[in-house]
């Protein structure tokens, strides 16, 4: 994404448009680009922001979700959002939800693809091979149906993530914390609209996982797509912008 990453001294970000804010939540092993389609589509009727999450900038102690729900709080004072729509991916979906149920009332609406929370297969239960790019390929394929997706350009990103110690030590950390930190009892608490948008062929976040968000998050509406894996807005973002579009259409924030 050739956009302008403004840096405050606090935090940096993405953020294009006017209107309602809506704050883009990435995963652990995503990054900005990941958004590029639903950004683009967007900006011209809302706020889009995009807050890079200091995923490996944590101290060990105190990496995980709850943290990151703690930077994403202090995010929205210090750029004074109100009323604004939580959307993420996988653990930013995760981050979404531990957040709503911490500070209801700075939350209008909710959209979760592909979110960890209830159960998530990483890296198929085992960890990373460091120095080992195919098999870092073949894992990065099976975040999508369709392998040609786990592009030569994200395949690096997380090559040199799981080759980076200091940075794996941190993802593993957060898998753990994801892992640890349950949403299932907290889930009924969630009375703010939300949506679900979901990859039918999902084997990080099953399909189940999505059933059971549905059932257990009052009013929730879920919205599946075909051929389809983790990171929905990635594999077929015009089908997920005009699921958003239509679903952000008709419930507007009062």
């Amino acid at each position: 994404m050739a956009y302008e990453i403004k840096d405050d001294g606090k935090f940096q970000y993405i953020e294009e448009g006017e209107g309602e804010v809506v704050i883009l939540l990435h995963g652990l092993f995503g990054a900005l680009s990941n958004f590029e389609d639903l950004f683009n589509h967007f900006r011209g009727k809302y706020k889009i922001v995009i807050p890079m999450l200091p995923l490996y900038d944590m101290p060990l102690l105190t990496t995980g979700v709850k943290t990151l729900a703690e930077f994403i709080k202090k995010f929205i004072i210090h750029k004074k959002y109100e009323n604004v729509t939580l959307l993420g991916n996988s653990l930013g979906g995760h981050v979404a939800l531990v957040y709503v149920e911490r500070w209801p009332n700075k939350v209008k609406r909710l959209v979760l693809t592909g979110s960890s929370g209830l159960y998530e297969n990483a890296f198929g239960g085992t960890y990373p091979k460091r120095e080992d790019k195919e098999f870092i390929r073949a894992k990065t394929a099976t975040t999508f149906y369709d392998p040609k997706h786990a592009t030569d350009e994200l395949v690096e990103e997380v090559y040199e993530i799981v080759n980076n110690r200091a940075k794996l030590i941190k993802v593993l950390a957060l898998a753990k914390s994801a892992i640890r930190h349950n949403t299932k009892d907290d889930l009924h608490k969630i009375s703010v609209p939300t949506l679900l948008i979901w990859g039918k062929n999902d084997i990080i976040t099953p399909p189940e996982v999505a059933e059971e968000f549905n059932k257990l998050i009052t009013g929730s509406e879920l919205h599946w797509i075909d051929n389809c894996g983790h990171a929905a807005m990635m594999e077929h973002p015009q089908e997920f912008n005009t699921i958003l579009d239509t679903w952000l259409s008709k419930t507007p924030i009062k």
